[in-house]
């Protein structure tokens, strides 16, 4: 059975960070691209950031400079350490795990950021 559990969501105040981290099991993880989406009320699902199994990265651009995704495949955890936060990052995060013939999604995360 395949299951992606996030973790490390919460209410922030405006400029403060967080970590999330989503542990994988039932998937040979460190061959699978892994992905972090998030979705605000009434919103599209969007994509974050992600990481392959090469440990190369891509982010959004409201993303970039703020926020770092890695992984450890030892663990089968990925993690998204977000930085100087805005109201505007206030959503459900999502973890993601994508091989060729498969797509995994996680039950997401709440990341909301007010004063």
């Amino acid at each position: 059975q395949v299951e992606l559990v996030e973790s490390g969501g919460g209410l922030v105040q405006p400029g403060g960070s967080l970590r999330l981290s989503c542990v994988a099991s039932g998937i040979f993880f460190r061959r699978y691209l892994m992905a972090w989406y998030r979705q605000a009320p009434g919103k599209q699902r969007e994509l974050v950031a992600s990481i392959d199994s090469g440990g190369n990265t891509n982010y959004d651009d409201s993303a970039k400079g703020r926020f770092t995704v890695s992984r450890d495949n030892a663990k089968s955890t990925m993690y998204l350490r977000m930085s100087s936060l805005k109201p505007e990052d206030t959503a459900v995060y999502f973890c993601n795990g994508q091989s060729v013939l498969n797509n995994y999604w996680g039950q997401g995360t709440q990341v909301t950021v007010s004063s």
